[in-house]
């Protein structure tokens, strides 16, 4: 597989999941990990949350981050999945932030839906909107065998 067809091979991926677990770290050297619903820019993540959370807080700081995307099996030949290094951000320039929001409602259309609850309505409309910006993502496949693995640098 060549990197055109891994990056889309990943793509896919990412547009076929919705839950990326991502990891932080903070002042004090603590590691933190979060799940998190997220959306696509491309190969970028988006996602919100609160600035106060504890992910939120050490990315202010701390913006590498390792995350991960793979669905639940019990099956080793089956496990999937994407592995990603890179930077994260909080969007804090209006047309970022709206093109990141964009990519979450078209995703997730109750987000800003009429049908949503007045409360999530009001959450989203006061959200952070972040970004992870990858460097790389390590692609795992255990059906191309045990530990396969395929590195893509994204530049």
């Amino acid at each position: 597989m060549d990197d055109a067809a891994l990056r889309r091979a990943i793509e896919g991926f990412l547009a076929g999941h919705h839950v990326v677990t991502l990891a932080t770290v903070g002042g004090d050297g603590a590691p933190h990990a979060t799940s998190l619903l997220y959306a696509t820019r491309g190969l970028a993540l988006v996602w919100t949350s609160k600035p106060c959370t504890r992910h939120s807080t050490h990315l202010a700081s701390a913006p590498r981050v390792s995350a991960t995307v793979a669905p639940d099996t019990a099956d080793f030949a089956a496990i999937r999945g994407v592995r990603i290094v890179g930077t994260a951000r909080r969007l804090d320039d209006p047309a970022e932030a709206a093109a990141g929001r964009a990519a979450l409602e078209a995703r997730y259309p109750t987000l800003a839906g009429e049908g949503a609850p007045a409360g999530v309505r009001e959450a989203w409309a006061k959200a952070a909107i972040y970004q992870l910006d990858p460097v790389a993502f390590t692609w795992i496949d255990n059906a191309a065998g045990f530990g396969a693995q395929r590195e893509l640098r994204v530049s």
